[in-house]
């Protein structure tokens, strides 16, 4: 049915038009203003030199103010103008008038009035669209609930300022509502989820902001759309506390990062830090690694190499919070040492401060530090010290010098002595009363020379090699254990393992700087990280708001990461745990094979549950030959269907660079996806199966020869990611009948 067909077409066909026309008409204004603005600047600046340059000053930042305001309106309204609104309620507050709200991505009011054209969807009373069924429905603002009623619920079809389609929602509406965005395709169904979130997916995006939430979300859930728009929620709430630029989100790629780019903007939150675990812990640091292809462990057990289990075993090591332990020995070890260099300090033979107070203020009173600030703060304190100390000491010399020429000049009768003496005395005094004048300048500086600063990589690196120090720390270890340890490290080699205990020495011994130091951590693709990174992240940050959102049936790098999220609950207490076991990404037919593949993983997790959305079922090619020209026909037939962005999925990287190279012989279109790609959705995109994860594509060619997807869990969970891509169609090309049991 097109919305012509709906009886309440032409009312709401004037309220589009007129939505758009006073939006026209704040346009213009807008860009008058921001023009106006720009004339003041100009004008404050040429006049800079003939008036008070104070007044000139203020007058720039006040109409640079203005200007910045108008320009944001205006970039927020072109924003919208194309789809101002996509729903609207007809709700009555008690004890006021019911009124039409309609809902988009951002609020407008009316210049004059102040009355709403347009309600943002973060707003509370938004929620009623959400969560309210139709009748009594309440709503929280700022802690307080407001009742009321909801007499009707209704949505919109809007493309390029034309209303398309009307749709008054009831539950089964609703689905249908629902079910046409999961058939749209790939690439914009990430920008268009606001209008279709749903009841358990909205409760997680609004839980209470100043508590960490943990989401285990089955593949499809929505868990990355939740994350965001869980952002731009918090920053339409604490927006004035919490500043975007103090917001991060840890992606598990740059290719992620690219798929997620055009989303952040639209949702009002293109300021956030966007980033990965290494290149975030990298900066905080300033350290300089160059770190080992992070897939490459991933690539020696899909591949079942042998001789991987040592350096899987200490992959794991490095990832838990046994580890986390053995680093804090470390710490307290140098603090120990550190402690030891505290000596009295003195000024020619005046003490001025004993080393046990030294000491006490680095074990104790400073002991919330991290060492490298304490002894800033220590520094602080003996120049403090010595200045009130050396003014004392000079000021006393300088009296007894006094006295002393007074009873010389007045006591002695004999000239020639007396002469003697004063001379003396008066020759001491200016040649000691300088001196010691100059060393109290200099003695803060000497003294804590014997203090260097702490070089993290240089101590974690003694750690790794020098048998002393491994013995002082993993004193539970053998000498076989340790050996075995310190053998694996000979060769400096820098991995992803490491940035863990790198970042927790540096938040230890330096201190995270300010610019690092984030107030909201949103993690995407959490299954992927240890229970150190958790804590190291939680510990440097000094904050435990962390939106982490993750699927452990698909933790791929799990002989480094969490098998389970008890851990990370014991690590964020305050935290709510949520679960969504819903898919709403693929259908019926292509959910049920992924989840014969999921009851074989080790982890013991519900079937997820999909949407009723029926398609396709999943095809297997047969072959012991990769055929790139079978690939190419089979993607061309999913285009045909009307699929536009279609995958081949590998197991490897290594598999995935020889088949994009064969299938380049004959479409030169067939691009290679990499950790640093920009996912444009032109062309046969080929993806090694690590990277797949957090992607969704309209049809996925999953194709495996020289590296098949044997029995190993590591095997499945790879063979799990991606098969749970597609929207649409999944083809298998190789043998895989025996490993999906039919």
């Amino acid at each position: 049915m097109s919305a012509k067909d709906h009886p309440d077409y032409e009312s709401e066909a004037e309220r589009l038009d007129y939505t758009k026309e006073y939006m026209e008409k704040l346009l213009g204004e807008t860009e008058r203003e921001a023009e106006i603005s720009r004339e003041n600047i100009r004008q404050a600046i040429g006049d800079a030199e003939h008036l008070d340059s104070s007044q000139s000053y203020i007058n720039i930042l006040t109409n640079a103010r203005f200007f910045e305001m108008a320009a944001s309106q205006k970039e927020g309204l072109e924003a919208i103008r194309q789809s101002p609104y996509f729903a609207r309620i007809h709700f009555r507050k008690e004890g006021e008038p019911s009124e039409l709200l309609y809902i988009g991505k951002t609020s407008l009011f009316h210049r004059e009035t102040q009355d709403p054209i347009i309600v943002d969807w973060r707003s509370p009373v938004a929620n009623v669209y959400y969560d309210g069924r139709l009748g009594d429905v309440s709503y929280e603002v700022n802690g307080e609930e407001n009742e009321g009623y909801l007499f009707a619920k209704r949505q919109y079809k809007i493309e390029q300022g034309e209303l398309r389609d009307i749709r008054d929602i009831d539950l089964t509406t609703n689905d249908e509502l629902l079910q046409e965005a999961l058939a749209g395709k790939a690439d914009v169904r990430l920008t268009e989820i606001v209008s279709t979130i749903q009841q358990e997916q909205n409760e997680i995006i609004r839980a209470n902001l100043k508590r960490p939430v943990i989401v285990q979300g089955a593949a499809g859930s929505g868990k990355t759309t939740i994350a965001l728009h869980r952002i731009s929620y918090f920053l339409y709430t604490l927006g004035a506390d919490f500043p975007a630029e103090k917001l991060m989100i840890l992606a598990p790629s740059r290719l992620f990062i690219g798929y997620i780019a055009d989303v952040l903007p639209e949702l009002g939150v293109g300021w956030i830090k966007q980033t990965t675990f290494p290149e975030y812990v990298l900066a905080a640091t300033g350290l300089k690694l160059k770190l080992a292809d992070p897939d490459e462990k991933l690539a020696i057990l899909a591949e079942h190499r042998t001789g991987s289990d040592e350096a899987i075993s200490i992959s794991r090591l490095k990832g838990s919070l046994e580890y986390r332990d053995l680093m804090n020995r470390l710490v307290r070890m140098i603090e120990r040492e550190t402690a030891e260099l505290f000596d009295d300090v003195y000024i020619e033979k005046y003490r001025i401060i004993r080393k046990e107070r030294l000491q006490r203020l680095f074990m104790k009173e400073f002991a919330y530090l991290p060492l490298q600030k304490r002894l800033d703060r220590i520094r602080t304190i003996l120049k403090t010290e010595v200045r009130r100390k050396l003014k004392e000491i000079l000021t006393s010399l300088t009296g007894r010098y006094e006295q002393a020429l007074d009873k010389a000049l007045f006591g002695i009768r004999d000239e020639e002595l007396r002469k003697t003496k004063t001379t003396r005395l008066i020759d001491e005094r200016d040649a000691r009363l300088p001196a010691i004048r100059a060393e109290g300048k200099k003695t803060v500086a000497a003294y804590m020379k014997r203090f260097k600063r702490f070089d993290v990589k240089k101590r974690y690196r003694l750690w790794l090699t020098d048998p002393e120090t491994m013995a002082r720390v993993a004193r539970g270890w053998t000498e076989t254990e340790r050996n075995r340890f310190r053998e694996a490290h000979v060769r400096e080699r820098w991995e992803i393992e490491d940035l863990a205990a790198l970042y927790w020495l540096h938040s230890k011994l330096i201190g995270v700087d300010e610019a690092w130091k984030m107030r909201a951590v949103f993690i995407d693709e959490a299954q992927d990280y240890g229970a150190f990174q958790f804590a190291a992240l939680r510990e440097g940050l000094g904050t435990d708001m962390f939106t982490i959102v993750g699927d452990l049936a698909q933790g791929i790098h799990s002989y480094r990461s969490v098998t389970g999220w008890e851990t990370v609950l014991g690590l964020f207490p305050r935290a709510a745990f949520r679960t969504l076991q819903k898919s709403y990404r693929t259908t019926v037919e292509i959910m049920n094979a992924a989840n014969r593949m999921l009851a074989k993983l080790d982890e013991d997790l519900p079937l997820v549950e999909p949407v009723v959305r029926h398609g396709r079922e999943p095809e297997i090619h047969p072959g012991d030959v990769f055929d790139p020209g079978q690939v190419l026909r089979i993607a061309g037939e999913t285009r045909e269907r009307g699929h536009r962005s279609v995958a081949l999925i590998t197991k490897t990287s290594k598999e995935a660079a020889a088949m994009q190279l064969s299938l380049r012989e004959l479409d030169p279109a067939v691009r290679l996806l990499d950790g640093e790609s920009d996912p444009e959705q032109d062309g046969l995109l080929v993806v090694p199966g690590h990277l797949a994860k957090g992607l969704e594509f309209d049809a996925v060619l999953i194709a495996a020869f020289d590296y098949s997807f044997g029995g190993s869990e590591i095997d499945r969970k790879l063979l799990y990611v991606a098969m749970t891509r597609p929207m649409h169609e999944l083809h298998l090309i190789g043998n895989f009948k025996d490993l999906l049991g039919e």
